[in-house]
């Protein structure tokens, strides 16, 4: 598999490892240091930070994970025709479909784009941090989706493949 492809993959994998650590930090913090410090009468642990870091992280998951399964293959598909379509008519569905694919993610990439600049002088309430982050999440995903969706394109279909089945 070539870097480019492994990349997002390793990249999702520590994201979900940091959004379980950032999560139980949050539970922990509430219901066991946030009534051990009232008890002791100390100050109370800052946890409010936890559903930003949360949100943000759940936002490049999930654009992350939909370019992930365009190249993939994952998303759901109904063929209900396309067998019965002759070997050229599906090599050109195939190729039409992961064109409009790519077109949509580019189409996500650019207004992404434009939210980020829009957004980029606000901040978030607990952490202020730049919302240009939050919504750069758009821009990655969309060009990622765009890739994969091109690179499918230009891989032929075959005989006796369907949409569902043309894998690396």
């Amino acid at each position: 598999m070539r870097p480019m492809f492994l990349l997002p993959r390793v990249f999702l994998g520590g994201l979900v490892l940091f959004a379980i650590a950032v999560m139980l930090y949050g539970v922990l913090a509430r219901y066991v240091l946030l009534p051990v410090t009232d008890w002791l009468d100390w100050d109370q642990p800052n946890f409010f930070w936890v559903e930003e870091v949360g949100e943000t992280t759940l936002a490049w998951l999930t654009m992350i994970g939909a370019a992930i399964a365009v190249k993939e293959r994952s998303h759901f598909a109904l063929n209900l025709i396309t067998h019965h379509l002759t070997e050229r008519a599906q090599t050109g569905l195939h190729i039409l479909h992961n064109l409009l694919i790519a077109g949509f993610g580019g189409l996500i990439a650019w207004f992404g784009y434009k939210l980020v600049l829009l957004n980029i002088s606000l901040t978030s309430p607990a952490l202020e941090m730049s919302l240009g982050w939050l919504y750069a999440t758009t821009v990655v995903g969309g060009i990622l989706m765009a890739l994969f969706a091109l690179d499918a394109a230009r891989k032929p279909a075959g005989p006796g493949h369907t949409f569902a089945d043309v894998r690396e």
